[in-house]
């Protein structure tokens, strides 16, 4: 095996990817198939995750963030079928839009569920299974570029529960470092599937959608190449990191 595959490669090493089976999810799920992980889609849309993990040649496991016995039963359930993980992403989200003022108490506890609370739940069931298994491995959270800037009205809550995600990663990576598993976040900009351009609530608009990002707009696959790196073997030294990836949207 060469430097670069014992660096950036997975071969035989499982992943899941919470979300997996569309949109960014499934890009990562792709790129980290191709790396030569096994990828074990944890989604609760079934048939999307069946043809996802069919594509790829991994596994599905079914899984609903905001249940914590869901959480606890699939996490259970992958490590009787494969064994522990190395990689865990958390890329399982709603992003829907409803502007501050017009925003619910039960639309902002959605949000939480989902995107903050359900990053911990999956977080605290992976992390442990890496404990255990005394091997080390990688923690990988998707955010968003609206944790550290406004990107267009409507997003208050979504970017509150991002935020959640970015402060969470931080205190995980110092609790787990002692067992060899890092825990990065990659915040996503604009990135062009078929959940953000149907996410629904408040129509998009204002001045930051006039201000198209200076490198384009990004792609799962974008996505899925930091994730890929944080992921791999050669990251070993990078913990507690928040990576924009954003077509540079962050400096217009």
């Amino acid at each position: 095996m060469g430097m670069l595959e014992t660096m950036f490669g997975l071969d035989g090493r499982i992943a899941i990817v919470t979300g997996g089976a569309s949109g960014i999810g499934r890009g990562i799920a792709e790129m980290l198939a191709g790396a030569g992980a096994h990828v074990v889609v944890a989604d609760r849309d079934a048939a999307s995750a069946e043809a996802a993990a069919g594509a790829i040649g991994g596994s599905v496991v079914a899984l609903d963030v905001a249940d914590e016995a869901s959480v606890v039963r699939a996490f259970g359930d992958v490590g009787r079928t494969l064994g522990a993980p190395w990689l865990l992403v958390n890329c399982a989200g709603v992003q829907d839009r409803v502007l501050l003022l017009d925003a619910t108490a039960a639309e902002w506890d959605r949000f939480q569920s989902v995107n903050l609370r359900g990053t911990f739940l999956c977080l605290r069931e992976g992390g442990r299974a890496m404990v255990a298994a005394g091997r080390g491995g990688r923690i990988v959270n998707i955010a968003s570029q609206s944790a550290r800037v406004a990107m267009m009205p409507g997003l208050g809550p979504y970017a509150a529960s991002k935020a959640g995600v970015v402060g969470l990663t931080q205190s995980a990576a110092f609790e787990l470092a002692d067992h060899g598993i890092t825990v990065n976040a990659v915040l996503p900009g604009g990135v062009d599937t078929p959940g953000g351009r149907g996410a629904g609530g408040t129509p998009p608009s204002g001045p930051a959608l006039r201000m198209p990002p200076p490198l384009g707009m990004c792609t799962p696959a974008d996505i899925a190449a930091a994730v890929l790196y944080l992921g791999s073997p050669g990251a070993g030294r990078i913990s507690a990191q928040s990576i924009l990836v954003d077509g540079g949207w962050s400096f217009t």
